[in-house]
């Protein structure tokens, strides 16, 4: 997969963001500073600096990398040029969504009046509807998209698991939303409950399609031995 600056800049520059975000705020702030919020947007734990002011830029270049070196380790790693625009969204999409999180959460601990958890939900909304719509682009990988038995022996079962998973994705996205102004214990269970349907539902469409896919193949390429 072929880097370019135009690709890579905006997830340095975030975090490069983060890390002069933590030197700025370092001298001005206690050695306990916020680190959790509850759902009701309240403050329920605390830590030392270390812990709230480093543990999200070194996550998020943490995951820069890794998803950087994915390809070169993936057996289908060739097929990354074809879902390259897919893959870089997605790359920008998880480093943007750290990037939010971690500036509001800097910004509680220097008692803005800022709810975290509304923000935080309504991130991995915008984020989930982003995954959605790119999910169907995605080429056959062992790293990212429904990777399971069936999608990775039948090229059927992938593309139109990729396709329904989008859907559900957004769905999911629309959940997160609603959380983000709905603050109940039974909106976050019924949230949890469909986003496990949803995903179980992705798993069990994947065979359904391989089942009925004629130019299915075994997994690997590989048939059982007749000796």
């Amino acid at each position: 997969m072929k880097l370019t600056w135009r690709t890579e800049l905006p997830q340095l520059v975030i975090i490069a963001a983060m890390f002069a975000l933590a030197a700025w705020s370092w001298p001005r702030l206690p050695e306990q500073v916020p680190t959790h919020w509850n759902l009701q947007g309240q403050v329920d734990g605390h830590g030392n600096k270390v812990v709230g002011l480093l543990v999200l830029p070194l996550t998020a270049a943490g995951i820069y990398v890794l998803l950087l070196l994915l390809p070169l380790a993936d057996p289908g790693g060739a097929n990354y040029r074809n879902f390259a625009g897919a893959y870089n969204t997605i790359r920008l999409g998880i480093v943007a969504l750290l990037g939010v999180l971690y500036t509001t959460a800097v910004a509680g601990v220097f008692d803005w009046q800022i709810d975290f958890t509304r923000i935080a939900f309504l991130g991995s909304a915008v984020l989930f509807v982003i995954l959605g719509n790119v999910m169907g682009k995605i080429r056959p990988n062992w790293f990212v998209g429904v990777r399971t038995p069936w999608t990775l022996s039948s090229k059927l079962s992938w593309d139109k698991t990729h396709r329904l998973t989008g859907w559900l994705m957004m769905l999911m996205g629309v959940l997160f939303a609603v959380v983000a102004f709905v603050h109940t214990t039974w909106m976050l269970v019924f949230m949890l409950i469909v986003d496990v349907a949803c995903l179980g539902w992705s798993v069990i469409y994947s065979y359904l399609v391989y089942r009925d896919d004629p130019n299915r193949t075994s997994p690997a390429g590989t048939t059982p031995s007749t000796d």
